[in-house]
């Protein structure tokens, strides 16, 4: 999927004409309209906009990752001491023996809760 295609998939699925794009990227609907078509392409700052407006990151957009997480997710608290980033950059430092255990501890976690 390209950039204009993940573009129209996001607005659709917001429930949003290109009209409120175009309003709050502050372009016309006719450049909405050729992000979506695939016949121009956002500058960087409107690229930046656009996965602010989607809360999605720009490397989605980009198609350089199929995970749509926006870097504020990161930042959400899963305990007191521990956000999602604390838990993903603990994991990065795992080895893979222990990423393994990792992944079988979480499996058992989840048939317990089936």
């Amino acid at each position: 999927m390209d950039i204009g295609q993940k573009i129209t998939k996001l607005r659709v699925e917001k429930g949003i004409y290109q009209k409120e794009l175009a309003a709050y990227l502050n372009v016309s609907i006719g450049t909405v309209s050729n992000y979506e078509q695939g016949i121009h392409y956002p500058d960087l700052n409107t690229l930046c906009r656009i996965a602010d407006f989607f809360n999605v990151t720009t490397d989605y957009l980009l198609g350089r990752t199929e995970h749509r997480c926006a870097p504020d997710t990161l930042c959400r608290r899963l305990t007191k001491n521990y956000t999602i980033a604390d838990l993903v950059n603990t994991t990065l430092e795992l080895s893979p023996q222990e990423v393994t255990s990792m992944i079988d501890y979480v499996k058992f976690l989840k048939s317990k809760n089936s």
